[in-house]
């Protein structure tokens, strides 16, 4: 008899959890950004949100909260509520800190929740109007000429423009500085007035810059040329081997987030990318469209926790 009570009370249990989940979400949902308005990353997150708040019933907020790399951040939501209204927008960053940093303060593969990619991308080698050089080649000659004496920008240590920077530098055997920000906005604007000299940024951010005449594309830092600038050439067709540094931007949760909740926000990520207003403006933009399931941005990220390990290693980059 008391074992039949146990067993009522499980299902009952159960069943009130998967009603819970069914019925998600009953209230807004903030998604967390590590970086500063303006970037990239920022820019992907607030489209995403705008499809979720649609699909979802529910508003999603948009909370930037730079620094650390991301680290604040991810650390955030990878101690909040495992409930499905605290949730995490990030790129390559998120996997690259478990390497640069000695003891990052969240462990990616254990305390977050992959949900799905919501569009892919690359970053741009970029330099402002003002610096005396059309190539690659001319912006590696003065490298060498004066070693030392070159800066580049980016949204924070550990983030994909620190290690393309970082990448650039070693491949290229130049000796470049690099100066983080919090968040790719300051970067840019660190770019534009000249402060820095050169700077990997994502085509989101800096098209229309460069189409003004303030910035000028030297090479896309992928495997293929971007959408958005297709006269810019890859890294590789520029001269410069080895420099490829591909982008995604996804959606993460707490690591005991329940699958159905999971579930719920994976479906909405893909029909967001599906959705041909999103899909549009993504292009437009020079972003790929993805949302791919949990499991599939589950193997990635513990391919890019091991790339991004071998690439720190190699480059020496560090957390500034």
């Amino acid at each position: 008899m008391k074992a039949r009570k146990i067993l009522l009370l499980l299902a009952l249990l159960g069943a009130g959890l998967a009603a819970q989940a069914q019925t998600y979400p009953t209230r807004s949902i903030k998604l967390m950004v590590g970086f500063s308005p303006g970037g990239g990353v920022d820019i992907n997150a607030r489209l995403l949100a705008v499809k979720l708040s649609e699909y979802l019933g529910q508003t999603v907020i948009v909370e930037n909260k730079p620094g650390a790399g991301t680290n604040i951040a991810n650390e955030f939501v990878a101690k909040a509520a495992p409930d499905g209204y605290t949730l995490l927008f990030n790129s390559p960053a998120v996997a690259i800190n478990m390497s640069l940093y000695q003891h990052p303060p969240y462990d990616l593969l254990r305390d977050l929740a992959p949900v799905s990619i919501f569009s892919a991308s690359t970053n741009i080698l970029v330099v402002p109007a003002s610096l005396p050089v059309k190539s690659v080649q001319e912006l590696i000659k003065l490298a060498h000429d004066k070693p030392g004496t070159l800066n580049y920008s980016s949204a924070g240590s550990g983030s994909t423009q620190h290690l393309a920077g970082e990448l650039f530098g070693l491949r290229t055997n130049s000796e470049i500085v690099h100066v983080p920000y919090k968040g790719s906005a300051p970067s840019i604007t660190a770019l534009l007035s000249g402060d820095v000299h050169m700077s990997f940024v994502n085509p989101l951010a800096i098209g229309g810059f460069v189409k003004s005449g303030r910035l000028r594309a030297l090479a896309v830092a992928g495997p293929k040329r971007s959408a958005l600038m297709p006269d810019v050439p890859t890294m590789k067709e520029a001269g410069a081997e080895g420099v490829e540094v591909p982008l995604w931007f996804g959606l993460l949760a707490p690591a005991a987030t329940p699958k159905d909740v999971i579930a719920t926000l994976a479906a909405a990520v893909a029909k967001a990318a599906k959705d041909p207003e999103t899909r549009k403006k993504l292009e437009a933009q020079g972003a790929e469209p993805d949302g791919n399931s949990p499991a599939e941005f589950t193997a990635l990220l513990r391919s890019e926790v091991v790339k991004w390990a071998e690439v720190v290693k190699v480059s020496g980059a560090k957390a500034n």
